[in-house]
C-alpha cells in the first residue's frame, strides 16, 4: 500500500505558487490578531526596540575602542567618559536580553492563544458542514491538513514578527555599510541570493512531498489506532493480525522515510555549496575593511563597527531571505486551511427560515422523493411517497441497502432529496430553520454515540440545555431503564463512563443502549426515530423496553426501523421497502393476510425460534 508519486512542479511553477500563496497571509494574520490582539501588539513593540539594539551596541563599541586607542596613543587623557560608555553598552546588552525574553514570552502566550482559537474555530466550522463531507475521504485529508496547519503554522506567524525585526536591524546596519561603501553592501546582498533561492526551492519541494504524503499518513494513523485499541484487541489476538498490521505500518513508514531522506540529502548537498558563496562574500567584505584600516583610511573603532555591521547585516539579510522564503512556503500550507474554512454546507437554513411548528398538525409527507448519494449513480430511493401523521407510529422493514436509514437522513435534513419534496405541515423542509427543525426530532441510531463522560452528561446529550436539571435527567433514566444501570455504578450519575480516562467504568452494549434511550426520553421531541433501538439488548431487556414503547411515543410521531418483527408488529402501519420503493404497506395482520414479502420475512425469522 503506497501513495503514487505525482510529477514535481517545475522551478518556475514553484515560484509562481509561492507568490500566489502570499495572499493567504493577510487572512491568517487577521485570525492571529483576533486570537490575542494585546499579545500581538506587545510583541511587535518589543521586536521594534530589540531590532535597534544591535546597531546601538556597535556604535557604542566603536566609541569605546576609539577612546581606548586615543588614550593609549597619548592623544588624550583618560576620563570618566569611557566608563559611561561601558555602562551604556552593558545597559544596552541587558536591555537586549530582557527584550528577547519578553518576545519569547509573547510568542509562547500567542502560540497557546492561537492554537486554542484555531481549534475552536475548526470544531465550529466542521460542525456546520454536511454529513456528505464526512463521508468523503478527500474531505478527511483536507480536515487533517487543516488541523495540523492550525497548530504548525504558529511558527510562520512568529516568523512574520522575526522578519520585521530582522528587516529593521538589517536596514540600520546596511545603512551604516552604505555610508562607508555602497558597493560593499551590494556584494553582501548578491552573495546571499543563491542560498535564498536554494532554500526556497527545497522548502517548496518539502511542501509538495508533505501534501502527497497526507493520505499515506492517514493510513498510518489508522493502522496505529487499529493495532493498539480496546475495540480491536480481541480480534487481533484471536486472529493473529498484529504481525500483518505491524508489517503494513512498517512498509508505509519506510516509504515515507525513504522519500524524506532522499529530499534531505539533495537539500544538504545544495545548501552546503550555496552557503560557501555567502561565506566568501562575507569574508571578502571583511578583508576589504581590514585593508582600509591598515592603510589608515578608517580608524580601529570604525573597523570594529564595520566588522560587526558586515557580520550583522550579512546574517540578517540571509535571515530575511530565509525567513521570507519560509513564510512563502508555509503560506502554501495555509491554502488547505483557508480552503477548509471556505467550505460551506449545501444543506443550510435559508435567510429568515421558518421555525418548526409546535405542535405539528399535519405531519410529514414524502412527495415523490428520489435520492442518489453524491459521487454515485445508484438510485437509493425511487419516487417514494408516504405520510406520517401526528400520533402515528410507522415501522420500516426491508433488507439492508433498501433506503431505510437514508429516509432518516432526509427527514432530519442531513441530506436534501435529489428530486421530489419532503413536507412538514404542507411546507417544504427546506423552508424551515435547520436548527429549529432538529430540535423537534429525536433519533437513536444503531451506531449511537458512547460519550466517555459522566452518566448524567451522557443522558443530557439528548438536550444539552438540561444538563443542570437533575430531576429531568433522573426521570429520563427511569423511563429508559438506564437507572438500573446507574444505580450499580460507584458514583451513580457522576460516574465517568468508558475506559478512555482514569476512573471510568465501561458498560455492556445493552447498558450503553439504555443510556441512548434515556437521551430520547429527555429530548421530548415531536418526532421520534428509532433505528434498530434494541439491537444490543437481550430478549428480556428488549421486552421491558417495548413495554414502555407506548409511553415513549405517546402523543408523538414515531418512525421505527428494525429487523426484529416482534418490535415492528406494534406499529400502526408497516412499510416494506424494496428497491427504494414501498412494495407493501399495512399493519401486521393485514400484511400477514396478504402473504407477500413481509409475511415471508416474518415466517423466516419466526422459524428460527421454533
Amino acid at each position: 500500500m503506497a501513495a503514487s508519486d505525482q510529477p514535481q512542479q517545475s522551478f518556475s511553477a514553484g515560484w509562481k505558487s509561492r507568490f500566489r500563496a502570499l495572499k493567504n497571509i493577510p487572512p491568517v494574520l487577521r485570525m492571529v490578531w483576533e486570537s490575542g490582539s494585546v499579545t500581538v501588539g506587545t510583541g511587535m513593540v518589543l521586536r521594534l526596540f530589540a531590532a535597534l539594539v544591535p546597531v546601538a551596541i556597535l556604535a557604542v563599541a566603536r566609541w569605546i575602542i576609539d577612546e581606548v586607542v586615543a588614550v593609549g596613543s597619548g592623544q588624550k587623557p583618560l576620563t570618566d567618559h569611557i566608563w559611561w560608555l561601558l555602562a551604556m553598552e552593558v545597559g544596552l546588552a541587558v536591555t537586549g536580553v530582557l527584550l528577547s525574553r519578553g518576545i519569547d514570552l509573547c510568542d509562547a502566550l500567542l502560540a497557546d492563544k492561537f492554537t486554542r482559537y484555531m481549534s475552536v474555530r475548526i470544531m465550529r466550522h466542521a460542525s456546520r458542514l454536511d454529513l456528505s463531507s464526512y463521508e468523503d475521504p478527500v474531505f478527511y485529508d483536507k480536515l487533517e491538513r487543516a488541523r495540523v496547519q492550525s497548530v504548525d503554522r504558529i511558527g510562520m506567524i512568529q516568523a512574520v514578527g522575526r522578519l520585521i525585526q530582522q528587516a529593521i536591524t538589517a536596514a540600520t546596519l546596511s545603512a551604516s555599510i552604505f555610508v562607508f561603501s555602497p558597493w560593499l553592501l551590494l556584494v553582501l546582498i548578491a552573495c546571499t541570493v543563491p542560498a535564498f533561492i536554494g532554500e526556497s526551492h527545497f522548502a517548496f519541494l518539502g511542501y509538495s512531498l508533505n501534501y502527497r504524503q497526507t493520505p499515506v499518513r492517514r493510513q498510518m494513523d489508522y493502522l496505529r489506532v487499529l493495532g493498539a485499541s480496546k475495540e480491536s484487541a480481541k480480534e487481533l489476538k484471536l486472529f493473529g493480525l498484529s504481525p500483518f498490521l505491524t508489517e503494513r505500518y512498517q512498509q508505509l513508514s519506510d516509504y515515507i522515510y525513504n522519500q524524506n531522506v532522499a529530499l534531505a540529502k539533495r537539500r544538504f548537498t545544495a545548501s552546503s555549496v550555496l552557503s560557501l558563496v555567502s561565506i566568501c562574500g562575507y569574508y571578502g567584505c571583511y578583508a576589504y575593511a581590514v585593508y582600509e584600516a591598515v592603510n589608515g583610511r578608517i580608524s580601529v573603532g570604525t573597523l570594529t563597527f564595520l566588522a560587526g555591521a558586515i557580520s550583522g547585516a550579512s546574517g540578517n539579510i540571509q535571515a530575511i531571505f530565509s525567513t521570507f522564503s519560509s513564510i512563502a512556503d508555509q503560506a502554501l500550507f495555509l491554502t488547505d486551511l483557508l480552503e477548509f474554512f471556505a467550505m460551506q454546507p449545501k444543506v443550510a437554513s435559508k435567510a429568515g427560515g421558518l421555525p418548526a411548528p409546535r405542535p405539528i398538525r399535519q405531519g410529514f409527507e414524502f412527495d415523490s422523493v428520489s435520492f442518489v448519494y453524491p459521487g454515485t449513480s445508484r438510485l437509493v430511493l425511487d419516487n417514494l411517497s408516504f405520510r406520517l401523521a401526528p400520533g402515528e407510529r410507522i415501522a420500516m422493514v426491508g433488507e439492508n441497502g433498501q433506503g431505510k436509514t437514508t429516509i432518516v437522513k432526509l427527514l432530519t435534513r442531513l441530506y436534501d432529496p435529489s428530486s421530489g419534496r419532503i413536507l412538514l405541515d404542507g411546507v417544504d423542509l427546506r423552508e424551515y430553520d435547520v436548527e429549529s427543525l432538529c430540535g423537534q426530532i429525536g433519533v437513536i441510531f444503531q451506531d449511537f454515540m458512547r460519550y466517555e463522560m459522566t452518566a448524567a452528561e451522557n443522558i443530557a446529550m439528548g438536550r444539552i440545555e438540561e444538563l443542570g436539571n437533575g430531576s429531568r435527567i433522573q426521570t429520563a433514566a427511569t423511563k429508559s431503564l438506564a437507572s438500573e444501570v446507574i444505580d450499580r455504578l460507584p458514583k451513580r450519575f457522576e460516574q465517568l463512563l468508558g475506559r478512555r480516562f482514569e476512573g471510568g467504568v465501561d458498560l455492556s452494549g445493552g447498558e450503553w443502549q439504555k443510556m441512548a434511550l434515556a437521551r430520547a426520553y429527555l429530548r421530548e421531541a415531536q418526532l421520534l426515530i428509532l433505528d434498530e433501538p434494541t439491537a444490543s439488548l437481550d430478549a428480556r431487556s428488549e421486552y421491558e423496553v417495548f413495554q414502555r414503547f407506548t409511553e415513549l411515543t405517546a402523543g408523538k410521531m414515531a418512525l421505527l426501523i428494525s429487523h426484529r418483527f416482534s418490535t415492528v408488529r406494534m406499529a400502526d402501519e408497516i412499510l416494506v421497502l424494496e428497491g427504494g420503493r414501498i412494495s407493501e404497506h399495512g399493519n401486521h395482520q393485514q400484511l400477514m393476510a396478504l402473504g407477500g414479502r413481509y409475511a415471508e420475512m416474518f415466517e423466516l425469522q419466526a422459524s428460527s425460534y421454533r
